[in-house]
């Protein structure tokens, strides 16, 4: 049972750090510059090359991130705790606890299940996020279950890792 934990927390504080690392520096990219053919206007014999399109702003790199851009998670956890076996009653502490934080996606969220069963019941917790705040909580979002024998049942406490900027 320890070597699960350990493992557990070896890859929560994997992911801490990989998110702590700076995103790689994206290359610029340079407006296209048509090559000279020689059947082009303005390179027949004795005519020199027609000169490259100016720079415009619709060539320059686009400010919206690409697909294989990365961002930031931040270091500190937002805590708090949720109770009770009704899904109506947890989605609406789940809606209440995260409205300070509305806009903003999450990119881990770690979830500890109180008792015994507290894997199972972190899991239905977690099963939950996406219905209290669907923009917060997507499916790129992770989330990870685990127990807290020292709580009660039908308790769990969530750790959200939210990204640096909002999208």
């Amino acid at each position: 049972m320890a070597g699960w934990l350990f493992a557990d927390l070896m890859l929560v504080l994997a992911l801490v750090f990989l998110g702590d690392s700076p995103a790689p520096a994206t290359a610029q990219r340079q407006p296209a510059v048509p090559s000279p053919s020689a059947e082009g206007p303005g390179t027949g014999p004795g005519e020199s090359p027609s000169p490259a399109p100016p720079f415009s702003p619709s060539s320059a790199p686009s400010s919206s991130p690409s697909p294989g851009d990365h961002r930031s998670v931040e270091n500190a956890p937002v805590k708090f705790r949720v109770r009770g076996d009704d899904r109506d009653k947890l989605t609406a502490q789940l809606k209440k606890a995260t409205g300070d934080w509305a806009g903003r996606r999450a990119a881990l969220v770690l979830t500890f299940g109180g008792g015994p069963g507290g894997t199972e019941y972190a899991r239905r917790v977690n099963s939950l996020l996406p219905r209290a705040r669907p923009e917060m909580f997507t499916r790129n979002t992770t989330a990870e279950d685990f127990h807290d024998l020292g709580e009660p049942t039908s308790t769990a406490e969530l750790w959200l890792y939210f990204y640096t900027s909002p999208r």
